[in-house]
């Protein structure tokens, strides 16, 4: 997604929205691995629930370009679609550590 959406901002972007973009995209990944090498549920939880608000900022960065005719109303449809996805796969992943934490006792 942000090969497409960085390309599509004008050059005075690139080192603004541009950049927030990226740093927000790739702080989902790195606190789902942050969250998976700890070894407590509530710790994992935690970065779990990091990664959700990483995703929401994305989005908002998104809404943001579209709404500034940055990119294309296509193109924000299609990321908030992609973000839909990820915010279901990390509620179902802490519905699962939840599950586990109370499995334990």
């Amino acid at each position: 997604m942000a090969r497409q959406v960085v390309p599509a901002l004008p050059n005075d972007e690139r080192f603004r929205l541009a950049d927030q973009i990226l740093r927000a995209a790739r702080s989902i990944t790195a606190n789902i691995a942050e969250g998976y090498g700890r070894y407590h549920y509530r710790d994992n939880s935690k970065f779990i629930s990091n990664a959700r608000g990483s995703a929401s900022e994305v989005l908002d960065h998104l809404i943001t370009a579209s709404d500034e005719d940055l990119i294309t109303k296509n193109l924000e449809l299609e990321g908030r679609a992609l973000i839909n996805t990820c915010q279901r796969l990390l509620n179902g992943y802490m519905n699962y550590l939840k599950r586990q934490s109370t499995n334990t006792r």
